[in-house]
């Protein structure tokens, strides 16, 4: 399954980059918009009812197609919406929130995003946010996109995950960093 969900990604994201190049002087903000309808329409792909839409085995392909067509009312990209129409007539409808979710990620690493996710105890003001993405983005060298969420089970600190690394600096770990100290020392 996750190949050919590559597959898909790859095949729309070598459209987008033709189609960014050739609409770079003509139309600014191409890539942002096209990076916005993949994100739109894959979450929506993702809702409960349009998923139940989507792989229900008993409503047919005709009727998946009229139900999106009608949904999405012509305003997401052709090229998405073609491999969705594409995914239903061949009964791959399983592989496109994937398909999608690859896509965003091609399409971020050629703008040169990245997105991050922060967990801290507590909530997080918009200055700190700033702060963290600001940072972040001068050390990775792409702008940082910021998705910020409450844990008040790590007592205080916090934890950033971003391009497949990680960073703890909460009490929680620490605390059992010096747990597993303690016991490590009475066992010797």
């Amino acid at each position: 399954m996750a190949q050919l969900s590559a597959v898909y990604a790859s095949a729309l994201f070598d459209i987008f980059v033709e189609k960014e190049a050739a609409q770079e002087q003509a139309e600014q903000g191409y890539a942002d918009r096209f990076l916005e309808h993949t994100v739109v329409l894959r979450d929506l792909l993702q809702e409960s009812d349009c998923h139940r839409v989507l792989v229900h085995p008993h409503i047919s392909s005709a009727e998946k197609r009229t139900f999106f067509e009608t949904a999405l009312g012509g305003q997401i990209d052709v090229d998405l919406t073609g491999l969705l129409y594409l995914a239903i007539t061949k009964n791959r409808e399983a592989f496109l929130v994937q398909a999608y979710t690859d896509l965003i990620g091609l399409v971020e690493r050629y703008q040169k995003k990245a997105r991050a996710k922060v967990i801290s105890a507590a909530e997080l003001s918009e200055e700190q946010v700033e702060s963290i993405s600001t940072m972040l983005s001068r050390k990775l060298n792409k702008n940082v996109i910021i998705t910020a969420e409450v844990d008040p089970s790590l007592i205080g600190g916090i934890y950033i995950y971003v391009d497949g690394y990680y960073i703890d600096r909460t009490i929680k770990t620490r605390l059992n960093e010096m747990k597993n100290n303690i016991i490590k020392g009475d066992g010797q």
